[in-house]
């Protein structure tokens, strides 16, 4: 009772504050003083030490994840020397290659040799220490030093050029494969990149990975990916020789490793010729790539697949029509060749391609025509040269006349070759009528003396192969110059008389008058 009676009571305020303060101060200082505790880590209290540990416990765990337990942060970030791979057991040597890797992403400016010596140095030795590492084949490469080496090339290799200035100096794609058709701009010294002893040995790197059989081609291939290859391949328009060799050697070897790759590494190279026929005739590697592509063929299965007679085609053939068409001669050469080998039908196709794209007012690239001509028809077979020989011989004729007398000597040594006389004489009927008037118009008075003795030896060649075909022609050719002659002295009458009849009319207001040459 006593109870119920003091609890109707009305309570003092005063005290009720006094009771209730401790428990608002408790309740309000916990939170803060944890917070000053996190703060200041001189102030004492349980709470602080564990708040700390568990922050610094998980920075170092991620820390020492990123640099792995055999090298702190500060070395990475900071290039100093890492520990040779000799010095560690092999349980932590793909941790120590991963940290190499990773020294090695960060670049420098080597157009100025007097910034970052000594990490270039370092970067340099690393870069040395790895290519021996991979070269020993020690230990089979895992997933993540595979990505960690395609992002150390990629960081350091990829890359824009700057313009070509040679290339613009020349309109019409002459500095284009560098240089302009048959030398123009041969006398340029190729660009050097200041960086090359240093991405030297970036490639030697990527060579000696891409050809260890420590990297398994299944696992390697979702990194060395189409982004990968498309980006090696557009390196190719360095202007420095050396990187493009070096790029001509990892592709050789990417392509024969990763069989998954190889359409899309064909495909992609014919969209780079694509564009250097069709739209820029400027490309710096065009010769390498095709290097590239005569190995290729080489391999290529019998009978051929329709994609590989469409490369012909579209890529090859066309591939004679740029002005720089010298720089790269040879590999076109060497491809055109390799097709034919494989199948000889061919052979009038790409002479009839030729034939299309005859270089009329290139004397140069006439003769490499020419003896790019002389090898084909080293290979054909009859059937194949009886369907092209009245097109090709008609412009072996304009050839023979060619007022340039090596385009003309040219044209002449083709009966220095016996296959090519065997072809010839088998089908005099057809060839000697077409080639006769060329002869003839060069006995009658080509200024070279070289020139006029081959073409005598050629004559003296249809006359000891048929002679009565020969006094056939020559009857057959003279009656065709009375004719042509009789029809210009006709011509020229024909403009007498008009002159006449024209000067005596009457001028009248503005009719032109036609005034004879004195």
């Amino acid at each position: 009772m006593l109870k119920q009676f003091l609890s109707k009571l009305p309570r003092n305020k005063k005290l009720d504050g006094v009771l209730d303060e401790p428990s608002r101060v408790d309740s309000s200082s916990r939170p803060s003083s944890s917070m000053h505790n996190l703060d200041s880590p001189s102030a004492p209290g349980k709470n602080h030490n564990r708040s700390h540990t568990a922050a610094g416990g998980s920075g170092n765990s991620s820390a020492a994840k990123r640099t792995s337990s055999v090298f702190p942060t500060s070395t990475v970030s900071g290039i100093e020397p890492l520990v040779p791979f000799k010095d560690i057991p092999n349980s932590e040597k793909m941790n120590l290659f991963v940290s190499k890797l990773s020294l090695c992403c960060v670049t420098f400016d080597f157009t100025d040799p007097s910034k970052n010596i000594m990490e270039k140095d370092v970067k340099r030795r690393t870069l040395i220490e790895l290519v021996e590492f991979v070269a020993s084949g020690s230990v089979k490469f895992t997933e993540p030093a595979i990505l960690a080496m395609c992002r150390m090339c990629a960081i350091n290799l990829f890359r824009v050029f700057p313009p070509n200035y040679r290339s613009s100096r020349f309109l019409g794609g002459s500095g284009g494969s560098g240089g302009g058709g048959g030398g123009e701009n041969d006398d340029d010294e190729p660009s050097f990149d200041p960086a090359w002893p240093h991405l030297q040995i970036v490639y030697d790197l990527l060579l000696k990975f891409v050809s260890s059989p420590c990297v398994d081609a299944k696992v390697a291939k979702k990194y060395i990916d189409h982004s990968f290859i498309s980006k090696l391949l557009e390196l190719f328009d360095s202007e420095d020789p050396r990187e493009r060799d070096c790029l001509k050697t990892i592709m050789h070897r990417v392509y024969g490793k990763f069989m998954v790759h190889r359409p899309y590494i064909r495909k992609s190279i014919n969209n780079l010729f694509y564009r250097f026929v069709f739209e820029t005739e400027r490309h710096n590697g065009i010769a390498e790539l095709l290097e590239i592509f005569g190995s290729i063929i080489s391999g290529f299965a019998l009978p051929l697949k329709e994609e590989h007679k469409i490369f012909l085609w579209r890529v090859l053939i066309p591939l004679h029509k740029p002005k720089s068409m010298g720089v790269y001669f040879q590999q076109l050469s060497y491809c055109i060749t390799q097709f034919i080998d494989k199948e000889p039908k061919l052979a009038s196709t790409v002479i009839r391609g030729m034939l299309k794209y005859w270089p009329i007012t290139n004397s140069q690239k006439e003769v490499m025509f020419l003896g790019e001509l002389e090898e084909i028809l080293e290979v054909i077979n009859m059937v194949e040269f009886q369907r092209v020989m009245v097109p090709l011989f008609w412009r072996i004729g304009c050839c023979i006349n060619s007022c340039h007398f090596q385009v003309a000597e040219r044209a002449l040594f083709l009966w220095n070759n016996d296959h090519i006389v065997n072809l010839i004489a088998h089908n005099r009927q057809v060839i000697l009528p077409i080639i006769f008037p060329a002869l003839d118009r060069n006995c009658q008075g080509h200024w070279n003396q070289a020139v006029l003795n081959l073409t005598h030896n050629v004559r003296k060649m249809f006359v000891e192969m048929d002679e009565k075909l020969y006094l056939s022609c020559l009857t057959q050719f003279k009656e065709e110059e009375a004719l042509l002659s009789s029809e210009a002295e006709k011509r020229k009458e024909a403009w007498k008389q008009l002159e006449k009849a024209a000067s005596l009319q009457p001028v009248i207001g503005n009719t032109a008058v036609l005034v004879s040459p004195i």
